[in-house]
């Protein structure tokens, strides 16, 4: 039987996190949750102890299945996980749980009117904890150029936290282009996975719907200011060629 909401939490090394205790967060919601679920945990090729700890997790209830890859970042081992899942919903969100899973409610609302519905820091109502300056303008300021070059009337492509429809996962996640995984990046850096899934998203005439969300702060080292920001500015630039040159399929 098809699942109403699936769940894709994407992981790389994330002893700290499983230690600190957010898979039984994440499952203890669900099952509390009022209608079908499953829960995918998808892996990019972790190097610590994490796959050993999701399958020991997965044990706990046969609606969560462990998918393993090959490592090549956030964008692939998302997209492996939307694409093997199989609910009328599909979530991806952050394994660090900086916007909790009780969230979707808030995007579940508009599942009559949209088939795009996304997680904001921005708009009115949203709420952030514990955010370094820092990352705050380096987030507005990417912000900006995303509404310049790719996704005009978007406040926050970048929060963690995008529920789709199944046809808009399928559509969606098999046109990716700059993060269809073809290529092996051997980092985690994510980039602007984001904004092609969204620019794909007004490409093809989804209907889509921003709700501001709780987000929290967790201190990682996997983010670099100077550098992320030029490399995903980069990325916009190879989404927009990727584009003019046909690289999309046609809708």
């Amino acid at each position: 039987m098809k699942p109403y909401l699936s769940v894709v939490l994407p992981s790389y090394n994330e002893s700290k996190n499983i230690a600190r205790g957010v898979l039984e967060e994440v499952l203890q919601f669900l099952k509390d949750y009022e209608r079908s679920w499953e829960l995918v945990l998808s892996d990019d090729g972790s190097t610590d102890d994490t796959v050993e700890e999701l399958q020991k997790f997965s044990k706990k209830d046969e609606r969560i299945k462990v998918v393993l890859n090959q490592h090549k970042g956030k964008g692939p081992t998302v997209k492996a996980g939307m694409l093997q899942a199989t609910g009328s919903w599909r979530l991806f969100t952050d394994f660090d749980q900086s916007t909790p899973l009780r969230e979707v409610r808030k995007l579940l609302k508009y599942t009559s009117e949209h088939e795009v519905i996304f997680g904001s820091r921005e708009i009115i109502g949203a709420k952030r904890e514990k955010e370094p300056f820092y990352r705050h303008i380096m987030g507005r300021g990417f912000n900006l150029v995303v509404q310049l070059l790719a996704v005009p009337g978007t406040q926050d492509s970048q929060c963690g936290f995008k529920l789709f429809s199944e046809k808009a996962t399928i559509k969606l996640f098999e046109s990716l282009y700059i993060y269809s995984g073809k290529d092996n990046r051997q980092d985690a850096f994510t980039g602007a996975f984001d904004v092609e899934l969204l620019y794909l998203a007004k490409k093809y005439n989804f209907g889509m719907q921003e709700v501001p969300i709780l987000w929290k702060h967790f201190q990682t080292d996997r983010v670099s200011p100077v550098r992320d920001s030029i490399l995903m500015f980069t990325d916009i630039l190879k989404i927009k060629m990727a584009d003019w040159t046909n690289k999309y399929p046609k809708q």
